[in-house]
């Protein structure tokens, strides 16, 4: 059978594949070899800026031929490496013979045993993968997420007006406005995303076992501590130091971390909105020739908002097995972070899945006035708040019992009975004006 999106066995590359194949740029095993070829690139580049042996070549005039080995690197290329390497049984070293390769073919080749210098594998894996991994949340995560606060806040603006009851325990409760319970979400979104932006992504760049051994054996008079910070911070990322032969990984769980709780707060999203449409609060666009059940035409189902809570609830669960393996290895190093590392796009993807679906879903909504309104005037009970309150100002006895008397019953609390139950109040007539112009429409707060 041959690979499609129909014989795929992973839903990312499947049935979701136009969804998420924006992101394989980034982390398919095309994305890992081309981000190996351009630290191995950048980091020949360097070391013809430091070494003597290497103070003959005139960088500038090979500078743009030997960028383009990894900026024009094709499938091709790809390939090429992939078949080395089932000689090699090394994927690594399959990418350092394809950039001497090419160093030769750029004229080069007396300089090609340069290529790798005094590195082992993960100064180069350590390097490419968390510098992908922030280049895919820069160009296409964060915007995503971006594109779903920016809709919220659409929406927020649009219903900041809109009086709603309000549950807490999921009975009727003292009324909000639509448009400050989607704030909520912009604002607890917002707080996480500023978390997440605010930790680095680290890099390892220190030899075989961090101490950078085999540069200074070489070239004792180098400052290769010094070099290594310089090396990692011109690519975009921070260098951590001292280290195994590994990175720690501890700044990346945290991001992943962070992603678990922006994950979340849009999860409390969706149950919060299928639930508003449950109580139909939202009406949902109709879109021709969609079908809702197979079995009962009439139905619109929250569908969006169900399929990016189960995408980021799978995500979640990766994301915490990936924060909670990752920072864990046997001694200077062992071999379990290797394969766990080439997972880390199968959270972003499930992530990315659900964020568009989110948007889709929110596209969709229609607020229902006339069943929101329904609702607020069915439910008087919710102002014996506001009137208890006004009495305690007013020093009356025991407000809250009386409230408490009027409302906790099974009989429906009506308009009538409250204004009844006002009217029999000893208190001045200007505060029996003031409570009788209180309703759940009104009560809202500010």
């Amino acid at each position: 059978m041959q690979l499609s999106e129909l014989s795929s066995i992973s839903p990312i590359d499947g049935r979701y594949r136009k969804t998420s194949k924006e992101l394989a740029k980034y982390f398919s095993e095309f994305g890992l070899i081309k981000y190996r070829v351009q630290i191995e690139i950048e980091y020949f580049i360097i070391l013809c800026k430091t070494l003597p042996e290497l103070s003959k070549i005139n960088i500038e005039t090979y500078y743009n031929s030997l960028k383009n080995i990894y900026k024009n690197f094709s499938e091709t290329d790809a390939q090429k490496i992939k078949a080395t390497e089932k000689i090699t049984n090394h994927d690594v070293k399959a990418v350092e013979y394809f950039v001497k390769e090419k160093i030769n073919e750029a004229g080069l080749g007396n300089y090609s045993e340069f290529v790798h210098f005094g590195l082992t594998s993960q100064d180069i894996n350590n390097t490419a993968i968390p510098l992908s991994f922030k280049d895919a949340n820069t160009e296409i995560v964060f915007p995503e997420i971006d594109n779903v606060i920016n809709k919220l806040q659409v929406l927020t603006a649009e219903w900041q007006e809109i009086p709603m009851l309000a549950r807490t325990h999921g009975q009727p409760a003292s009324p909000t406005k639509l448009g400050k319970e989607i704030a909520v979400f912009i604002a607890r979104l917002n707080n996480q995303i500023e978390l997440l932006k605010a930790i680095p992504y680290s890099a390892k760049f220190g030899g075989a076992t961090g101490n950078m051994n085999a540069h200074y054996i070489t070239y004792p008079k180098i400052e290769w501590h010094d070099f290594a910070e310089k090396f990692v911070s011109s690519i975009g990322l921070q260098r951590s130091f001292p280290t195994t032969q590994i990175e720690h990984y501890d700044n990346i769980a945290s991001q992943f971390d962070a992603f678990k709780r922006i994950n979340t707060i849009l999860i409390d999203l969706c149950r919060d909105i299928w639930t508003y449409i449950s109580f139909d609060y939202f009406k949902q666009k109709i879109k021709e020739g969609e079908i809702g059940s197979s079995a009962m035409p009439h139905k619109v189902n929250p569908i969006d908002f169900e399929n990016a809570e189960g995408n980021l609830m799978l995500a979640n669960s990766i994301f915490e097995f990936l924060s909670a393996k990752l920072p864990v290895s046997r001694l200077q190093r062992d071999l379990t972070d290797s394969t766990v590392l080439r997972n880390i796009g199968v959270p972003i993807a499930h992530s990315l899945i659900a964020y568009k679906s989110i948007l889709k879903g929110l596209e969709k909504l229609i607020v229902n006035i006339d069943k929101i309104n329904i609702d607020l005037n069915d439910n008087w009970a919710v102002v014996a708040e506001a009137i208890q309150t006004i009495l305690r100002r007013e020093k009356v006895e025991k407000p809250y019992e009386l409230l408490k008397e009027l409302t906790r019953t099974n009989e429906k609390i009506t308009k009538e009975k409250i204004h009844n139950f006002i009217n029999n109040l000893t208190i001045e007539e200007k505060i029996k004006a003031e409570l009788l112009n209180i309703s759940p429409h009104n009560f809202v707060g500010r």
